[in-house]
């Protein structure tokens, strides 16, 4: 009977996802049409922000409720599936182009977030001195995207024949789905992966790291197949920092969180797979699906390493 409801939560959640997902990137690149901000803003503030709140409410009640082991590997697990497996999958479906400024700024910088985390986890605890440093460079990432939007001018569209309030509407409804699917699909995956007798920290990489990284799948892909390129990478390498930054950075601040030696190794993938995606789009200023299909099998070696080390 438990594994019947477990399923159909997971099931519930894949619905409002896909969904959620399609009103929300709507939503979002009509608003940013009407009130003239770049798309790749849009993707990298408030899609990006909100497709990572399922990370942030998962890791902040995990690190408060001891369980920080899901808490580093929520964040770390996530970021690696979101560029691997989320960038991969889309990459296949349809090419994603990347502009000039994401490859030569915020990608770099994604990287160097993965770095900091890296350095400041290797005493093995992230304390309030660590989240203060984390805060600082958000707030720097902020005042960047703040300056960005100023200079940027956003190239002429088909104007917008929704009403204001209905496309902010799509905005809330399909986050709030988004939301709710993700929540729920955690709650099933987990309880059927816990008795199947599987590790905390291998739930934390994985389990969980796909599930609260859904609505980046969902959100993604739906932009990309809209034509809004744009917020698809912004979606991917937004949430990215904004997962170590502003959630581990929060968390840190809130309570110490002790940062095991064996996330040491994901750390250095989350990296490598940073790096995978700025070789992969440099040349050509898009993900090709040649670079999606390398992505998909990175992700599938490391996914067998995971299982093979648990």
């Amino acid at each position: 009977m438990e594994i019947i409801l477990y399923s159909a939560a997971l099931l519930l959640g894949f619905v409002l996802l896909v969904k959620g997902a399609d009103y929300f990137v709507e939503g979002a690149a009509s608003v940013a049409a009407k009130l003239g901000i770049p798309e790749i803003v849009i993707g990298l503030t408030i899609v990006a922000m909100g497709t990572s709140s399922p990370e942030m409410a998962v890791s902040i009640t995990a690190a408060l409720t001891g369980s920080a082991d899901i808490t580093i590997g929520n964040v770390v697990g996530s970021n690696i599936l979101n560029i691997l497996l989320i960038l991969g999958i889309t990459a296949v479906i349809t090419a994603v182009s990347i502009s000039q400024s994401t490859i030569r700024y915020e990608i770099p910088f994604m990287i160097g977030c993965s770095v900091l985390i890296l350095l400041q986890g290797l005493d093995q605890t992230i304390d309030f001195k660590d989240g203060i440093v984390l805060w600082l460079f958000f707030g720097m990432y902020l005042t960047y995207l703040f300056v960005s939007t100023k200079a940027a001018e956003q190239e002429p569209g088909k104007p917008s024949v929704t009403k204001g309030w209905i496309q902010v509407l799509y905005v809330i409804g399909g986050l709030s789905a988004i939301v709710l699917g993700s929540k729920s699909s955690v709650y099933g995956a987990t309880r059927l992966a816990q008795m199947c007798g599987i590790s905390e920290r291998l739930i934390g990489l994985t389990i969980v790291a796909f599930g609260t990284s859904l609505p980046e799948l969902f959100t993604s892909v739906t932009a990309a197949k809209k034509g809004n390129a744009d917020i698809a990478i912004g979606n991917i390498v937004g949430s990215n920092i904004f997962n170590i930054l502003f959630i581990i950075g929060t968390t840190a601040c809130i309570k110490p969180v002790t940062f095991d030696a064996g996330f040491h190794v994901d750390s250095y993938i989350m990296i490598a797979a940073g790096i995978m995606l700025l070789l992969c789009s440099v040349r050509k200023k898009k993900l090709t699906r040649l670079g999606g299909i390398i992505m998909l099998l990175s992700y599938s070696g490391y996914f067998g390493y995971l299982c093979y080390m648990d």
